[in-house]
């Protein structure tokens, strides 16, 4: 069986175990919803049995200790809601690690097939790109826990990568003389570990609208405070900008080596710029305006976006010198 073959059957898996985590982590948000509305029924349950014990005890001076058994009893489950969606966290992490390994495989024999780096067209930029964006947020767990995060991710890459296996694939062909060059390397997996830490700060800014805006009860109560949410998105987004800014002069450089001019106003070029003015805005509005809450968070998603508008649309209607898509 030739590498490429088995490229797609692992890129095929990883959808379907994706699916399967995202499935798992929604199951838990609906759970932790039920359990929190079951909550106040069995502290009123709680409540009515040690009132009754109260009662007896004043009718008669002596309560022997399995009369006071029962109530000790009805509060030793209050904990087991709690303990069933840590299990379920944990088999949503550990199914999402499983995926993203197969993800990787994946890619990396795409690669060994192509015998060169595996982000030369649309297809392979994002088996790439969705590649670091799970992979940032299964080892930002060793920072903080953001499994809240996991529908975001496993939703997110479920829906991308089934759309790049299914609309973006094309055969292995050899590269264009302009992509025959050591930036490949370097400038393009700048670019996709820079829309990893884009994506995942931008997953972090809806959590932190809903958490502003949304009851308070439930799921929402048991997620990190909006001020909380917004400090990890920001810096999150201080890391891909600074690789974004590489990407942009890395580019620039490349160009001039294969075309002779460090600026063309070509179409990917101009809404590479574009993206970097939009994050550069957002980081300089909320470190010296003072942006913070809905604001700040909008203006996040505004530059995730544009990112999401330059892959998608750019790369498929639009003409130019960086139309290396494949299609």
């Amino acid at each position: 069986m030739e590498f490429e073959t088995i490229s797609r059957l692992l890129i095929f898996s990883a959808i379907v175990v994706y699916a399967l985590a995202f499935v798992i982590y929604a199951f838990d948000i609906v759970s932790h919803g039920s359990s929190a509305k079951a909550a106040p029924a069995r502290a009123n349950r709680r409540e009515l049995v040690t009132a009754g014990a109260d009662a007896a005890g004043g009718q008669s001076q002596s309560v022997s200790a399995d009369e006071s058994t029962p109530v000790i009893s009805q509060a030793a489950p209050a904990n087991a809601p709690r303990r069933k969606r840590r299990n379920w966290l944990r088999a949503g992490f550990s199914i999402t690690v499983i995926g993203w390994v197969l993800h990787v495989a994946g890619t990396v024999l795409r690669g060994v097939a192509a015998e060169r780096v595996p982000w030369a067209n649309m297809y392979e930029f994002a088996l790439t790109g969705i590649a670091l964006a799970v992979g940032v947020f299964v080892f930002a767990q060793l920072w903080r826990d953001v499994r809240f995060l996991g529908v975001y991710i496993m939703g997110m890459a479920t829906l991308f990568l089934g759309g790049a296996a299914s609309n973006y694939y094309v055969e292995i062909t050899p590269l264009p003389p302009a992509l025959q060059s050591p930036w490949l390397v370097i400038h393009v997996f700048v670019a996709t570990l820079a829309c990893g830490f884009l994506a995942i700060s931008s997953g972090l800014s809806i959590v932190q609208l809903i958490r502003q805006r949304a009851k308070r009860s439930g799921f929402i109560a048991s997620l990190p405070n909006a001020d909380s949410l917004e400090n990890t998105s920001y810096r999150l987004a201080v890391v891909g900008f600074i690789l974004w800014t590489f990407t942009l002069m890395a580019g620039a450089i490349w160009a001039h080596a294969a075309w002779g001019r460090y600026w063309g106003w070509d179409t990917k070029e101009v809404w590479t710029f574009i993206i970097w003015v939009v994050y550069a805005g957002y980081l300089h509005a909320r470190a010296t305006r003072g942006w913070r809450g809905t604001a700040s968070a909008v203006l996040n998603l505004i530059g995730f976006a544009a990112i999401l508008f330059n892959f998608v649309i750019v790369n498929t209607y639009f003409t130019g010198l960086h139309a290396y898509s494949g299609l």
